[in-house]
């Protein structure tokens, strides 16, 4: 029996090839040899262009003439800064021993005319400010990533004080914790 299927896989029997099926193969070569080369070329040309590779040919080639004009100088900003009054809390503490902070910061101001605005609402400033720093703890103020936190959020509670002007940023004047 072993035999015969030996034979049988000799002489090629079994093995029928379907009518146009050799006329199948060569045209799904011939466009995999276009079409791959050509897909990569493009794949490869939109990935330079994308990235900004291709910035500085394509604008070798473009029709626009380069603009004569120079570009208009925008306003000058002028910064102004306040000094808020100095400010004593304790902190929050586990054991009894009473830690206090001693603080004092400046606002950065983009208009002087916001100055009048800032000294209207400073009974709201000075009333956050202390109700968030008495509940500080002395571990939140350690290291930079403490005083960055710490400026954050007294930035967020002086913005939400003079919405809908804009404070610029929170400068730590002096700052004392014992």
């Amino acid at each position: 029996m072993a035999e015969d299927l030996e034979e049988d896989f000799d002489e090629g029997e079994g093995s029928e090839e379907l009518p146009g099926s050799s006329d199948r193969k060569f045209p799904i070569k011939k466009i995999l040899m276009i079409a791959l080369p050509l897909l990569l070329l493009i794949g490869g040309g939109a990935g330079l262009y994308f990235s900004g590779a291709l910035a500085g040919i394509t604008g070798m080639f473009s029709s626009k003439a380069p603009s004569t004009q120079a570009k208009a100088p925008s306003e000058p900003v002028h910064i102004t800064f306040m000094d808020l009054p100095s400010m004593l809390v304790n902190l929050q503490s586990n054991g009894r021993r009473q830690s206090f902070l001693k603080i004092k910061v400046a606002l950065e101001l983009t208009n002087p005319a916001d100055e009048a605005r800032v000294k209207a609402v400073m009974p709201l400033i000075v009333d956050s400010f202390q109700v968030y720093l008495r509940e500080l703890r002395i571990e939140d103020l350690e290291g930079a990533a403490g005083m960055h936190l710490l400026r954050e959020e007294l930035l967020q509670r002086v913005n939400a004080a003079v919405a809908p002007m804009k404070v610029r940023d929170v400068l730590f004047r002096e700052m004392l914790i014992q």
